[in-house]
């Protein structure tokens, strides 16, 4: 009797776990976005990054007040976690803005089990965290620049007493008069603070609770109120995230202008479907373009983002996608990116930095002395065009008609400049030495990834040709990064995009407010301060195009950065992936597409 029993109690226990079975498999299986970084992130405390690709990851984890409609073209605005837009006082030195209620962060235990809602006063505390100085944040000369009242004493005051953040004491520039309500005061005029605001990858709230929590492992602890949720990290490894299962009802929708045929499409396909489309992100880390074109051929990767360089002319030979692709359901997306590439100097270096004739003498030989056009034809596979200065494309001040001496290639002036103020090779090495007859010691910092290798090499050879000699010092990117911010590099290459489709983001460039962010040149010049100032306060108009086009000329003439070119990005989507769009000043876009798992390759 009691083998029946337990016969029959195994056979019943057999049929649960089969009922369980036969559910699970009918459930639809996961949309899961798979693609590869080229380089690898550095966390996950958007105020304790910079570089691109965590803030990609970050973007998609918090939310800012308000964000980009992306599929307008030109790029407009739009409320994210905000009821609307902010509002501004008469002279634009006061915004105001209200938080959405009912909008509230991603689990986590130092919530206590509860919900957790989503107030004015965690972007209050979200942007004071740039100010403390324990964060050393790398974007606070960005939040510094804003001049919001009263936050920059704060912080000074913290670092000269050696003392914690003042964080529950109020500070004028940063209010929350009520639950929902967030007021910024500027000591100077800004028109266009709002665009300053609107990059969640940075600005998005965090929770003061989870912050104290989580101590020093902030980059490891991203808790936002977004659509996606962090599951697994190994650094520099493998990262994924999945749908946030607390996320807000939010749909599709936007506003492409009426003669943008692809946006109207998307809006069309997709307008209602609530967001996230998608359940699951795996990102791997490839820095080597072989494996990363690889592994999506051989179907590993849904996605394609920025095709490798050596890989262009096979997957979009005279920039359409090649046959055997496009028969496979492919779609290629060729987009001129609102970046720029380029090489600067340290101008605190003793060697290239300086503001006499001489220095910059070095610095406008050696950017004359760059084949940047031979570098985008053999390098970059012609998916390029030359820069002239520091605006790039798609934002205000681009002028495609403009043209400066940036984008000489001039060999024989270059000798003729080194000649002049005296670097020659006085001891027949082949290698000129500096002005006082000491050995000239130049180094170019660098990255081990296959690309960079051949612009190196290419580097190399164009600086043999007029006498330069120039060792390359290799280290990971995140590592050069970190060196560079510290003014410990003398020269480097690196890459821009830009942040938001006002010109201030590349203007700060030769800002010293800047120094340590974006001014990773380390420019400091009275005028160009100056300058950078009244083009922030100004209005549009032909006043501030004015000093616009001054601090472009200047910067050309005083030469801390080698404006190489604006780079084409060739992005690829496989058949089961639709809705993708590359975004221009933000980073979010997972949300925004869907992906067929039945068209996925077995």
């Amino acid at each position: 009797m009691r083998a029946c029993v337990l016969a029959l109690a195994g056979l019943l226990a057999g049929g649960v776990l089969g009922a369980d079975a036969v559910a699970q498999a009918n459930e639809p299986p996961k949309k899961t976005l798979r693609y590869a970084f080229r380089v690898a992130e550095t966390g996950f405390d958007p105020a304790k990054i910079l570089d691109i690709y965590s803030r990609t990851v970050t973007a998609h984890i918090f939310e800012a007040l308000i964000t980009y409609d992306h599929l307008a073209r030109p790029a407009q605005l739009k409320p994210l976690t905000a009821e609307s837009l902010p509002v501004p006082n008469a002279d634009f030195t006061v915004w105001t803005v209200k938080v959405k209620p009912g909008i509230y962060f991603q689990d986590d235990p130092a919530f206590g089990g509860k919900p957790r809602e989503l107030t004015a006063a965690d972007y209050v505390y979200s942007i004071k965290r740039f100010a403390d100085p324990k964060t050393a944040s790398p974007a606070w000369s960005t939040v510094e620049a804003w001049h919001l009242t009263g936050l920059k004493a704060a912080r000074d005051k913290a670092s000269a007493a050696k003392t914690d953040f003042p964080y529950d004491a109020p500070i004028t520039g940063l209010q929350a008069p009520d639950r929902y309500t967030v007021r910024f005061q500027l000591d100077k005029p800004n028109p266009r603070f709002p665009q300053e605001i609107a990059l969640s990858d940075l600005f998005g709230a965090v929770a003061r609770e989870v912050v104290e929590a989580a101590g020093d492992q902030t980059m490891a602890r991203p808790v936002g109120t977004g659509p996606f949720v962090l599951k697994q990290w190994r650094r520099s490894s493998f990262i994924a995230l999945e749908r946030n299962p607390q996320y807000r009802e939010r749909r599709y929708d936007a506003q492409p202008a009426a003669d943008d045929a692809a946006g109207q499409a998307l809006l069309a396909k997709f307008k209602g479907q609530r967001l996230p489309m998608i359940d699951r992100v795996e990102i791997s880390i490839l820095a080597e373009d072989q494996p990363r074109w690889l592994s999506f051929l051989g179907g590993e990767h849904d996605f394609l983002e920025r095709v490798p360089e050596p890989f262009f002319s096979v997957a979009a030979p005279n920039s359409q996608l090649a046959p055997n692709l496009a028969k496979q359901g492919m779609r290629l997306h060729r987009t001129l990116g609102s970046d720029v590439f380029l090489m600067f100097f340290n101008m605190e270096d003793p060697v290239v930095g300086g503001y006499t004739p001489e220095k910059v003498a070095l610095r406008r030989a050696i950017g004359l002395a760059m084949d940047v056009q031979r570098e985008i034809r053999v390098a970059r596979g012609g998916q390029a065009i030359p820069a002239q200065g520091t605006y790039p494309p798609g934002t205000s001040a681009y002028d495609p008609a403009f043209k400066s001496a940036m984008s000489d290639f001039d060999p024989a002036r270059a000798k003729a400049l080194l000649d002049v103020y005296g670097y020659v090779d006085r001891d027949g090495d082949g290698c000129r030495d500096a002005p006082d007859g000491k050995p000239l010691k130049l180094a170019m910092s660098t990255t081990p990834e296959g690309i960079q290798r051949q612009i190196d090499d290419l580097f190399n050879k164009d600086m043999k040709r007029v006498g330069l000699c120039i060792p390359f010092e290799t280290k990971k990117w995140p590592e050069q990064l970190k060196a560079a911010r510290g003014g410990k590099t003398q020269m480097w290459m690196v890459a821009y995009s830009s942040a938001q489709p006002d010109i201030s983001s590349a203007a700060s460039r030769f800002s010293s407010v800047h120094i340590g962010g974006n001014n990773i040149a380390r420019f400091s010049l009275p005028e160009a301060d100056k300058l950078y100032d009244q083009i922030s306060a100004l209005p549009d108009g032909p006043e501030r195009q004015a000093l616009i086009t001054r601090m472009r000329d200047l910067g050309n003439a005083y030469m801390p950065y080698k404006f190489k070119g604006h780079r084409f990005h060739l992005d690829i989507e496989r058949a089961q992936l639709s809705g993708y769009r590359r975004p221009v000043f933000w980073q979010h876009w997972w949300e925004y597409v869907d992906l067929d798992p039945s068209k996925v390759p077995q």
